[in-house]
C-alpha cells in the first residue's frame, strides 16, 4: 500500500511539473548559502543541510531563522548542522529571502 501511495505522489509531482527547476534551485541556494561561519552546505535537491561549527551556533541561528520567517531545524544524528527542506514550489525571490535570514544569522555568531 505504502508503495503505491509513494507512486500516486510521485506521478502527481510529474504531472504538476513541481519537480521541474529544483536542480536549479538547488544552484541557487548553493550559490548564495556563502559566509565564514559556514563550514560545508550538503544538498540533495531542495534538502539542504548548513553545517556549523557547533549545536550552540546552530541553534542561535536555528532562533534568528525562526523569528524572521523562515522555518528549520537541526539534525538529531548532526546537532551542529542546520536543516532546510522548503517546499518544491518555493519561488526563486523565497529562496534569495530565506537565504539573506540565514546570513544574518550567522552575523550574529
Amino acid at each position: 500500500m505504502a508503495c503505491a501511495a509513494g507512486l500516486a505522489g510521485m506521478q502527481a509531482l510529474l504531472a504538476e511539473k513541481m519537480i521541474d527547476g529544483v536542480f536549479e534551485k538547488e544552484k541557487l541556494f548553493l550559490s548564495l548559502l556563502q559566509h565564514p561561519k559556514i563550514k560545508a552546505v550538503r544538498s540533495r535537491g531542495l534538502m539542504l543541510a548548513v553545517e556549523v561549527e557547533d549545536f550552540p551556533s546552530a541553534k542561535k541561528v536555528i532562533d534568528y531563522c525562526i523569528a524572521n520567517g523562515v522555518i528549520t531545524d537541526w539534525f538529531l544524528f548532526a546537532s551542529n548542522a542546520i536543516r532546510f527542506v522548503p517546499p518544491l514550489i518555493i519561488s526563486e525571490e523565497e529562496i534569495r529571502q530565506a537565504c539573506a535570514i540565514l546570513l544574518a544569522g550567522m552575523d550574529t555568531l
